[in-house]
C-alpha cells in the first residue's frame, strides 16, 4: 500500500469560474441592493442617515460581488491521485478533505444552466464519510468527463466495499 503524502492540492478550477461566480454573485448582490433601495425610496421618509446606510449596504453587495469570486478562485484547490481525491478550500480557515478511493461510492458530475454558458461542470464524489461528499467546483466540462471516467475506473480496481 503507498503512503498518501498530503501537500497542498495542484490543480485550481478553470479560469472561467471567476466569470461564473460572478455572475451568481451579481445574480444575487443586484436585486438585494435594489430591494434595498426601493425600500429606502418608497417605506421610508428618507432621512439623510438611513440614505447612507442603504448607500453603503449596496456598495457592500457589490464589491462583494465583485471580489469574492477572485479571493475564492486564489484558494480553491483539487487533485485526484491513484490513491486518494483530495481538496482545499476557505478564506480564513482552510478545509481539507481528502477520500481514499477504496472509499468512493459515487461520482456525479453537474452542470447547471449558468455553468453551461460558461462550459464548465463540477464533479462530486460522494464517499463513505459521515462528513459528506467532495466537490470539485468549476472544471472544464470535458475535463470534468474525463476526471468522473478516471476516477471510475480507478475506484472499480480498488479494492474494497466503500462502506
Amino acid at each position: 500500500m503507498s503512503t498518501l503524502t498530503l501537500r497542498p492540492p495542484r490543480h485550481q478550477a478553470d479560469p472561467r469560474a471567476v466569470s461564473w461566480w460572478t455572475v451568481q454573485s451579481l445574480l444575487l448582490a443586484v436585486p438585494l441592493a435594489a430591494a434595498a433601495v426601493a425600500a429606502f425610496w418608497f417605506f421610508s421618509g428618507r432621512p439623510l442617515w438611513l440614505g447612507l446606510v442603504v448607500a453603503a449596504f449596496v456598495l457592500i453587495c457589490l464589491v462583494l460581488a465583485l471580489v469574492a469570486p477572485r479571493a475564492y478562485y486564489r484558494v480553491q484547490r483539487w487533485e485526484i491521485t491513484d490513491d486518494a481525491v483530495y481538496t482545499r478550500q476557505g478564506w480564513v480557515t482552510h478545509t481539507w478533505r481528502v477520500a481514499p478511493m477504496s472509499r468512493i461510492q459515487t461520482v456525479d458530475t453537474a452542470r447547471g444552466p449558468v455553468q453551461r454558458l460558461f462550459g464548465l461542470a463540477d464533479v462530486t464524489v460522494t464517499t463513505a464519510s459521515a462528513a459528506g461528499h467532495i466537490k470539485i467546483e468549476a472544471l472544464d466540462h470535458e475535463l470534468a468527463a474525463r476526471l468522473a471516467e478516471r476516477l471510475t475506473a480507478i475506484t472499480q480496481a480498488t479494492p474494497g466495499d466503500a462502506t
